[in-house]
């Protein structure tokens, strides 16, 4: 269809048309593209390529001359019945540039929209929505026009001109690929490898790493004594390609006052989450994200369960302060929870964060000041929890960068100032069966608003919970934040909306005020490796769904009211760490040589930091 040809009779536009001409045997290998979605014949433009293979499809100029509801409307008919291969687009030839731009932006929008709706109805998985994005942008066209061949065509491969490697154009808008893990004691490490040689190379067999990087604490980048790791033996660090992102703000080089935006200077950096394999395709027994992935198999496996996890950032920023020659740094701001002033004296940071992590994917729920000075909180969507995982870490990512385009440091450190509020990155969760949410209590079966499944899972890690805490809460700064009467969950209890209980059943607007539809731990803070926390709930919940455990009466009141009768949860992480090394359910699920390292590390923690206090301060910049 031809948009603006105002003598074209709408009548035999129909592609349908086109059917004499498609049995034809003399046009049988004849490739038709329909342009424009053959709008306002969408659908039978997608019944032609369903049933003819010579018949492609091409939603460019339908994007972005539609209202957004007719252009998402449009792809959905689209990719009805059409094989994705066949579906591509395409900046049509136009008399303005800005209709290029447009077309463009809009594009990504719309096929962003399409394919999550399609992600959430269960079409296609999150690695399908994936691929289908880069075949409808890039791989169809390729294919179709055998644009591989051409000099100059948008590939990740390099081109071997004579004996010269011509850069790609991946190289020339990307300069690093950051390969990322987070360790046993919640640090963010990466290895940088430039674009080509990634691309080329690395993307598929991974970078070497040795033992030792597991074993390493908060203070020294060396193996804590009895983690059982040295610097004898050596993993791959395999990049997990669906996760790869682009890193916000690399595409400026903070100079001074101003941003450079010298071509020279302005390449992009990507990232991208790694696997720890022993030999390629067999995790490392090591490895945080295959841990998790481990026991949550078992829930499904066994229970025909999932987990669902969604996490609230507190974090703080920091701002440089010069005086008398003496280099400090203060809260950047000075006002109280969901102060209104404190938005508007960060909103073009928050903004920019906000932004930043939906261009990667990751969904914002809410945004707001918190009660420390300079705190603030950005609360994610919950989501596949070994997703969450990923996803958290992404987000410490962009707010860190973000702020160091600022000029500021944002920290997850739980207790940066200990005359101050803490931060954690308490975590909501909840159990799912073939997209029903089974935490969620019923007429027939309800337990103050839970299901028997959900009891019992809950009843599991309640039972652990002071195991839990040295995975979730595991650095000896971990426990200035949990104190009574914080918001941060001090004693070993559960309650429904209690912010004072580390377990709080929750009950959403929208949700039956008799039912809840997940819980919160409350001790989950930003010195946790997310999968190694998420591994040991997960664990917990198996152990209760196994052994049908209960729980007790909640408690709908402040703790501390009941301090006489309720028991204390570790106070500090020695006693976290031997309630862990006593807890037989959780080195079988989590793997006994993974938590003897996790404990080595948590002992080393704890004898360094009671020899020097001090160097507390050093760790603002760690988490």
């Amino acid at each position: 269809m031809l948009f603006g040809d105002k003598d074209l009779d709408l009548r035999k536009c129909n592609p349908l048309h086109l059917r004499a001409v498609l049995e034809d045997e003399r046009f049988a290998k004849c490739q038709i593209v329909l342009l424009h979605a053959s709008y306002p014949f969408s659908k039978e433009a997608s019944y032609l390529a369903s049933v003819y293979s010579q018949v492609y499809l091409d939603f460019g100029l339908a994007i972005p001359k539609l209202s957004v509801h007719g252009m998402t409307s449009s792809l959905k008919e689209l990719l009805e019945l059409a094989p994705i291969k066949k579906v591509m687009f395409s900046t049509d030839g136009y008399a303005f540039p800005e209709t290029y731009y447009l077309g463009a932006k809009r594009a990504r929008d719309v096929v962003y929209r399409v394919l999550s709706a399609a992600c959430e109805d269960g079409d296609l998985s999150i690695q399908e929505a994936i691929e289908a994005i880069e075949d409808i942008f890039r791989r169809n066209a390729l294919n179709l026009y055998k644009l591989n061949v051409v000099n100059g065509s948008i590939n990740h491969e390099t081109a071997i001109v004579g004996k010269r490697v011509s850069l790609s154009s991946v190289e020339e808008d990307v300069l690093f690929v950051r390969i990322i893990w987070c360790d046993a004691s919640g640090q963010h490490r990466c290895r940088v490898v430039p674009a080509g040689r990634f691309y080329e190379i690395t993307r598929n067999k991974g970078v070497g790493l040795t033992f030792a990087a597991m074993g390493m604490t908060s203070f020294c980048d060396g193996p804590a004594d009895g983690s059982n790791l040295t610097g004898v033996g050596e993993i791959r660090l395999v990049p997990d390609m669906p996760t790869l992102v682009r890193l916000p703000c690399s595409y400026a080089i903070f100079m001074g006052n101003y941003y450079s935006l010298n071509s020279k200077l302005s390449r992009h950096e990507e990232m991208v989450m790694a696997d720890m394999q022993i030999r390629p395709g067999e995790g490392w027994e090591y490895c945080p994200r295959n841990t998790l992935r481990k026991v949550t198999k078992v829930l499904l496996d066994e229970f025909n369960v999932t987990m669902k996890a969604g996490f609230e950032n507190e974090f703080f920023l920091r701002r440089k302060l010069v005086s008398n020659g003496v280099e400090m740094w203060i809260p950047y701001d000075n006002t109280n929870y969901c102060s209104t002033s404190a938005f508007d004296g960060a909103s073009s940071i928050l903004q920019e964060v906000y932004s930043s992590l939906k261009d990667s994917g990751i969904v914002v729920e809410q945004l707001h000041a918190e009660a420390g000075k300079g705190q603030f909180e950005i609360a994610l969507k919950y989501i596949l929890c070994t997703v969450a995982a990923d996803k958290l870490i992404y987000a410490r990512e962009t707010i860190k960068s973000i702020a160091r385009k600022h000029g500021l440091v944002a920290t997850f450190l739980p207790k940066p100032d200990l005359d101050d509020f803490g931060s954690g990155s308490h975590v909501h969760l909840s159990l799912w069966e073939n997209d029903q949410n089974v935490f969620m209590g019923s007429s027939k079966d309800n337990f103050h608003g839970m299901s028997k499944t959900g009891e019992q899972f809950l009843a599991g890690v309640y039972h652990h919970l002071p195991s839990i805490l040295a995975f979730t809460a595991p650095h000896p700064n971990s426990y200035d934040r949990i104190q009574p009467d914080t918001w941060s969950g001090a004693y070993l209890c559960w309650g429904k909306e209690n912010r004072e209980a580390p377990l709080r059943t929750a009950c959403p607007p929208g949700v039956p005020l008799d039912l809840v539809s997940n819980f919160e731990i409350k001790s989950f803070d930003g010195c946790a490796n997310p999968h190694l926390g998420l591994a040991a709930i997960v664990a917990a919940g198996i152990d209760g769904l196994r052994r049908h455990l209960k729980l007790p009466e909640p408690i709908e009141s402040n703790p501390s009211d009941h301090s006489s009768k309720l028991k204390r949860l570790p106070q500090n992480l020695q006693e976290s760490v031997e309630s862990l090394s006593a807890d037989k359910v959780l080195h079988e699920l989590i793997g006994d040589k993974l938590v003897t390292t996790a404990i080595a590390i948590r002992k080393a923690e704890i004898n360094h930091f009671a020899k020097n206090p001090g160097a507390l301060k050093d760790l603002i910049d760690r988490y």
